[in-house]
């Protein structure tokens, strides 16, 4: 691989935020709203035109008391699971643009992959494609891990979007062939988790359950030794997936955002890097996949 960024890495990234208690302390009371509409005009003024919600906690309020004016984004929404039943589906998917003060959103997600491999998968989707020609979003798109087989239900349900995790530590998805794949298809492919979650920093409070530390101490070594920073190689290893997708990436505040932005404008050529030997073996990469409570994304 030949790391390459554009003009404006800022343009390939989609931002979604986190609650801020999970990477730092929470606010005082009345301050929540001021960070996020801080952490916004940030994203605006450096050229990020995309940002991602998801319908847990109160991500989606905030985002609709911060929005700068006039906004320069398109917003992506995730759907409730099928378990909530059909109608909720829908009925949330309306809500969260109600929560976020806007008319209509970019993308919907089903945001879990397996909902539609069950009996009400086909329902589902109805239920979504009439929300798309009722105006509300402008396409459908489909969350799903490598164990998915993201490429198949890109054929089956013919999205025009697919999100896919990817990161240094889990390349399943490089090493299947499935972006590629993907990429060759008339979609956005978009790929969540190019921090594995902040493994590649070593927050190892945040790794799941059967985790493989051992391999995390040693690729966190192997970039010491190469002189790496995590987030620049992350970020170099995203920006140069094939297809170039979009990269969705967590942020919890405005400082967070522009250490990212200043690590993406400062990538150094890593050619000649071989990047597939950061990537943990496949077991070890499905376990970074267990849900998580600071998974933003």
């Amino acid at each position: 691989m030949n790391p390459s960024a554009p003009d404006n890495p800022a343009e390939r990234l989609c931002v979604a935020l986190a609650p801020s208690p999970v990477r730092s302390p929470a606010p005082p009371p009345g301050a929540q709203e001021d960070a996020t509409r801080q952490l916004l005009q940030t994203a605006a003024d450096a050229g990020v035109r995309r940002v991602t919600s998801r319908p847990e906690g109160e991500v989606e309020r905030l985002l609709g008391q911060a929005w700068p004016f006039p906004s320069p984004f398109r917003v992506d929404v995730r759907t409730v699971a099928i378990s909530e039943g059909l109608d909720r589906v829908e009925a949330r998917a309306r809500r969260s643009l109600e929560h976020m003060g806007l008319p209509r959103g970019e993308t919907l997600f089903v945001g879990r992959a397996s909902d539609l491999a069950g009996a009400e998968g086909r329902a589902m989707w109805d239920r979504l494609e009439r929300l798309k020609a009722q105006g509300l979003f402008r396409k459908l798109g489909i969350c799903a891990g490598p164990e998915d087989s993201p490429a198949l239900l890109a054929r089956r349900y013919a999205p025009d979007a697919m999100r896919v995790p990817c990161s240094l530590l889990d390349q399943r998805a490089l090493r299947t062939g499935t972006l590629e794949a993907l990429a060759a298809m008339d979609l956005e492919v978009q790929v969540s988790a190019v921090f594995a979650h902040g493994l590649l920093f070593g927050a190892v409070d945040l790794a799941p359950q059967g985790a493989d530390m051992l391999a995390l101490s040693r690729v966190r070594r192997r970039l010491a030794e190469a002189r790496l920073d995590p987030m620049q190689a992350g970020l170099s290893f995203g920006l140069d997936l094939p297809g170039r997708p979009l990269l969705v990436t967590s942020v919890a505040s405005a400082a967070e955002l522009r250490a990212m932005l200043a690590a993406a404008h400062g990538l150094r050529s890593h050619a000649g890097l071989d990047w597939a030997g950061f990537a943990l073996d496949a077991e070890a990469a499905q376990a970074l996949s267990a849900p998580r409570a600071a998974s933003a994304a």
